[in-house]
C-alpha cells in the first residue's frame, strides 16, 4: 500500500487554493493529482484538517457483528456446531450469507475455542 502524501504537502496545496490558485493548478504545481487536490481542499474546508486518515484495517467484520447474539446462541444450544452449519444456520434463518472462514475469524475475536476433551485426546 502506498504511504500517504506528508501534512506538510497537503498544508501547502490547501494553502495555495485558499489564495487563488484553482486545485488543478495546485495538484500540477506540486505534482499530485487533482482529485488528491480537490479531497485534500475538501476536507480541509469540511473539518479544518490536513492530516491523511488512517489506512487498512477492518471494514466488514461490522457486518457479522450484527449477528453475534444469534451465533453465540448456537453455539450455546449446540456446543459441536461447525462452521458449516453455522453458515447454514444463518443464511436460513437471517438471510445473511457467510463463508465459514468469516464466521472462523468471528470467533477467534472473541476468543471462542472448540477444544476437543482430554479423556479423549490419547488413547488408552
Amino acid at each position: 500500500m502506498a504511504k500517504p502524501l506528508s501534512e506538510d504537502l497537503r498544508t501547502r496545496i490547501v494553502r495555495a487554493v485558499e489564495d487563488g490558485m484553482s486545485r488543478r493548478a495546485a495538484a500540477e504545481r506540486f505534482g499530485i493529482s487533482v482529485a488528491s487536490a480537490v479531497r485534500f481542499v475538501k476536507e480541509w474546508r469540511q473539518s479544518g484538517a490536513t492530516k491523511a486518515k488512517q489506512q487498512g484495517g477492518d471494514q466488514r467484520s461490522q457486518r457479522i457483528e450484527q449477528h453475534h447474539e444469534e451465533i453465540m446462541s448456537a453455539i450455546e444450544a449446540k456446543p459441536d456446531i461447525t462452521l458449516v452449519e453455522l453458515s447454514e444456520m444463518l443464511k436460513s434463518k437471517r438471510g445473511a450469507s457467510f463463508a465459514p472462514s468469516s464466521i472462523w475469524r468471528f470467533l477467534d475475536r472473541h476468543g471462542v475455542t472448540f477444544k476437543k476433551k482430554r479423556a479423549r485426546s490419547r488413547a488408552g
